[in-house]
């Protein structure tokens, strides 16, 4: 027995297109933040004297290489590890966003509780850096840190507006 829905091959395969094109979307997102955030860190790292300090820190206490973070010297291959896994992280956290942006879409009565979701995980990230490994805030600096999520944030936000121009935020 067959059972005839009514669906043609054009129906089932357009929301695999329409997924895919979110995920791109997002993962385009991540990426233009994951790269603005390392441009940051370049210029604040050059201006200090020590190009790609940043990524060799945050790479030796993702990867647990050396003791004191205070002692870091800068290396490339550390550097390239953590660069991979920075732009994996962002272009992950831009699929996430992009899929809630759908939502917000769909129903524009989200789209404040999605702004406060970030705004609470942004705090809570920065609260974990800060209780996990404080040494990252003494050696970094609170402030370079905070203003390179900010860029990051603005960066997925002009992107999705530019994407997205008739999107509607309600409270």
């Amino acid at each position: 027995m067959t059972v005839h829905t009514g669906a043609t091959a054009t129906d089932s395969s357009r929301p695999a297109v329409d997924t895919q094109a979110l995920y791109q979307e997002g993962i385009i997102a991540g990426v233009l933040a994951a790269a603005v955030v390392a441009i940051w860190f370049f210029i604040v790292d050059s201006l200090a004297g020590r190009p790609f300090y940043t990524p060799s820190v945050l790479g030796t206490v993702l990867f647990g290489r050396g003791a004191g973070l205070e002692k870091v010297s800068v290396s490339l291959q550390t550097v390239a590890m953590f660069t991979w896994v920075h732009g994996l992280v962002f272009a992950a956290l831009g699929g996430v966003v992009a899929r809630l942006l759908a939502m917000v879409e769909r129903n524009p009565n989200l789209g404040f509780g999605i702004v406060l979701f970030f705004v609470i995980f942004q705090s809570v990230f920065t609260m974990a850096v800060a209780f996990v490994a404080p040494a990252i805030f003494g050696v970094l600096g609170w402030t370079s840190i905070f203003v390179a999520n900010l860029l990051a944030a603005a960066t997925m936000a002009v992107y999705f507006r530019f994407r997205h121009p008739n999107v509607i935020v309600r409270p």
